[in-house]
């Protein structure tokens, strides 16, 4: 059996296909296609998936989406400010076009399911995967169970307290000064007037207020998910050095309330780099179309 796989993101999609497996998929072939608008790129996903004949397609996709199974805008991009993609119906059009059932949920939602599967936090019952890039959303793995509810998590917008030297009004277009509009690779460029990776200086204020909010947000979501594992991904953590201003301000901010090793003296393996790497949300795809083929199997 075959399964697809795609990664939407607002700059590229990705696409592959593997063979059914409970392994780490090996990839017989991928391509990576621009996201310039639905008309041009979603009939390019379906020539590239036509020669294959899978049995399962499953989608991380960018988002806001809808995943009410009994909303009548199911498998839509709904509210994205993606131009062109505004009420794009993903699902609708490639159920119309390639005969296989298809899972369909967040990019971060399938990253963490691929990272629980296969990933770093293999072995586990849950984790949470944020990833911090151009900006900031989290998905998340409780029980084996990615969490849904009155829509997704939304985990880039939560508030944080504000840095005692920051005076940025932020950038997140609703929120201003949440977390994405404080901590997000878009907010580091606003705020210092380069791009992160520009900024080679480890020890630049930049970095230690963009931790400070990140280890916020840790602790919040360490308070309430309390999941085994918490991954942080995304082009902005690739500058590895954040890690241990990251931890070490969890540390403090929770100021031993919390008594288990993996927050005190275990926590370097608490908080952690992908092991699936860029790739997180293309195997994230993977799981969800495995998922999806096991339900219809049931059914």
């Amino acid at each position: 059996m075959l399964i697809g796989g795609i990664d939407a993101g607002g700059t590229s999609i990705n696409c592959a296909v593997t063979k059914y497996s409970d392994k780490k998929p090996d990839i017989i072939q991928r391509t990576n296609i621009k996201t310039s608008t639905p008309d041009e790129s979603l009939p390019q996903i379906v020539e590239f998936f036509k020669p294959y004949k899978i049995d399962a397609l499953g989608i991380s996709c960018f988002g806001p989406i809808d995943l009410d199974c009994d909303s009548s805008t199911y498998g839509f991009i709904t509210t994205t400010p993606k131009p062109g993609w505004r009420n794009c119906d993903f699902v609708g059009y490639l159920r119309n076009e390639i005969d296989a059932p298809i899972g369909f949920d967040t990019d971060v939602n399938g990253a963490a399911l691929a990272e629980l599967k296969w990933g770093i936090a293999q072995g586990l019952k849950s984790c949470l995967y944020l990833t911090v890039g151009t900006g900031i959303g989290g998905g998340a793995v409780v029980e084996g169970n990615l969490i849904h509810g009155l829509l997704h998590p939304e985990m880039g917008h939560i508030l944080v307290r504000r840095h005692t030297n920051d005076d940025f009004e932020g950038t997140c277009p609703n929120h201003g000064d949440c977390l994405e509009g404080l901590a997000s690779g878009l907010a580091i460029e606003k705020r210092t007037g380069m791009k992160g990776q520009n900024i080679t200086d480890e020890n630049d204020i930049a970095w230690e207020i963009v931790s400070s909010y990140l280890a916020q947000a840790v602790v919040s979501y360490t308070l309430i998910l309390s999941p085994q594992k918490i991954i942080l991904g995304g082009g902005v953590m690739k500058h590895k050095h954040l890690f241990p201003l990251i931890r070490s301000e969890v540390k403090k901010l929770l100021n031993s309330y919390l008594l288990k090793d993996e927050l005190l003296d275990g926590i370097n393996n608490y908080i952690v780099y992908p092991d699936l790497g860029a790739d997180a949300g293309l195997f994230g795809g993977f799981a969800l179309g495995i998922d999806v083929l096991g339900q219809v199997k049931k059914s």
